[in-house]
């Protein structure tokens, strides 16, 4: 007993001031999620300078895949990181090993999986998730596009849950540099399978999914040869305790993005119905494309924040330190709310020069696409806010209040108000709809935190 709390007490986690302990483990995983949306502002702006705005639809439909992909690999990685975060700072780096050979080990047999059914039905999906047929129909664009991307979904999704779980160890450099090399290959592959080989958005699949192989591999090797816990064979069979505690701490996590995919569907369903006078449907899917991910590269931003924050909040929960995880908490809120305010400002100052990025000069489609990041982004600057305050209620181990948080803002506001709204004033509603949702979305979670912090200073 003497000898764990000897080691828990000399960890960095529970020495280090916390504001430089943040900084070092927020900026790569700030970077590191960067760098993954990068993979989608990459592809986009090759994509709509080299085929067009069907091109980057048709990556819009696709995005319901990747994400629904992103949330299983999301559930897994995060849900293993919190428990290995607890159980290093409770000095049990068996358990850990454990929880790491689970991780890897579903990772890859649900990627298969996943890929196996999405193929199977992929022409039915795309209709459902607003593919157009016809000569300016985006269904053959995505028949080429999603195939490729599902075909990479075990590398990806080990390449997702093992960086969490490199954060989890004490390795956040090595989170980022993973990430950052397969986005340094697919920023070269992109123009040369695009303009030089001329393969269009199967060019542009190709390039990401190659990233995502070495991202795998890098992390892979790691694991095996040099990490704090090992990938060892004894491990790599899942065990009924350890997916438990996984799916426990990473089901919140899991929503935000499971959310994501149905907030994704309808909008694409409500643009396609809600046309407008000048900007046919594909050119109004673009733009709303285009503004995802403007506006994910924020949102990255914020959710690095948060990742950086989890295991320093983990780790003290876990070692009885209270006053460090709330200090923690408090300045990731301040950085993320920085963040989020400076992204608001540029899209609202800048959305013209920021549309054009991507090849968008048709007048009806630019006024538009600028109308469209101008409200919708709004509530931009309460994103670090909500990001942060749910995350930080998934490493206190709270995971029904960072449930709720996760799927407040998209699945029980938005969807609803989208709806509502596009009834009632057409495709403006939609565009309203987001920074309604984000306003509502930041009392409520302000009301819950503030409610919380209450209790615990009168001992509750």
């Amino acid at each position: 007993m003497d000898k764990t709390i000897k080691t828990v007490r000399g960890n960095p986690l529970a020495a280090e001031p916390l504001g430089r302990l943040l900084i070092k483990f927020a900026i790569p995983s700030v970077l590191s999620m960067l760098v993954d949306a990068l993979y989608n502002i990459v592809d986009q702006i090759f994509i709509g300078r080299g085929v067009g705005y069907l091109g980057i639809a048709a990556t819009t439909v696709t995005f319901p895949f990747v994400t629904i992909l992103l949330s299983i690999a999301t559930l897994l990685g995060i849900g293993g990181s919190v428990y290995t975060s607890m159980n290093l700072g409770a000095g049990k780096e068996a358990e850990a090993e454990k929880t790491l050979g689970t991780v890897f080990t579903l990772s890859v047999a649900i990627g298969i999986l996943f890929t196996v059914i999405c193929l199977t039905f992929l022409k039915p999906l795309a209709l459902a998730f607003g593919a157009t047929k016809g000569a300016q129909g985006s269904l053959s664009y995505v028949l080429d596009y999603a195939p490729i991307i599902l075909l990479g979904a075990p590398f990806s999704m080990a390449a997702i849950a093992l960086s969490s779980m490199a954060r989890a160890c004490g390795s956040p450099i090595l989170a980022m540099g993973c990430f950052l090399v397969g986005a340094v290959i697919n920023l070269v592959l992109d123009p040369i399978y695009i303009f030089v080989f001329n393969w269009g958005v199967k060019g542009a699949a190709i390039a990401t999914v190659t990233s995502q192989i070495m991202s795998a591999v890098i992390l892979l090797v790691y694991f095996l040869k040099k990490g704090h816990i090992r990938l060892r064979r004894k491990n790599i069979c899942p065990t009924l305790p350890i997916c438990g505690q996984i799916f426990a701490f990473g089901l919140p996590s899991c929503m935000i993005q499971v959310a994501a995919a149905i907030l994704q569907i309808e909008l694409n369903k409500a643009v396609v119905s809600c046309e407008m006078a000048g900007v046919g449907s594909e050119a109004a899917l673009s733009s709303l494309g285009i503004v995802l991910r403007i506006s994910s590269v924020v949102v990255s931003i914020c959710v690095g924040i948060a990742l950086g924050m989890q295991p320093i909040i983990g780790f003290n929960k876990g070692a009885g330190f209270e006053h460090r995880v709330k200090e923690t908490y408090k300045k990731a809120v301040g950085a993320a709310t920085v963040v989020s305010v400076i992204g608001w400002l540029i899209c609202e100052l800048f959305p013209a020069e920021i549309l054009q990025i991507f090849g968008m000069n048709e007048p009806a489609s630019m006024a538009f696409g600028i109308k469209c990041m101008r409200i919708s982004l709004f509530g931009l600057a309460f994103t670090g806010f909500q990001v942060v305050s749910a995350q930080y209620y998934l490493a206190a181990g709270q995971a029904v209040k960072a449930m709720l948080l996760s799927i407040l803002r998209p699945l029980l506001l938005m969807v609803p108000l989208i709806h509502i709204f596009s009834g009632i004033w057409g495709m403006d509603g939609i565009l309203y709809a987001g920074p309604t949702a984000d306003i509502l979305t930041a009392l409520i979670a302000a009301g819950l935190v503030g409610y919380d912090s209450r209790k615990k200073r009168k001992g509750v």
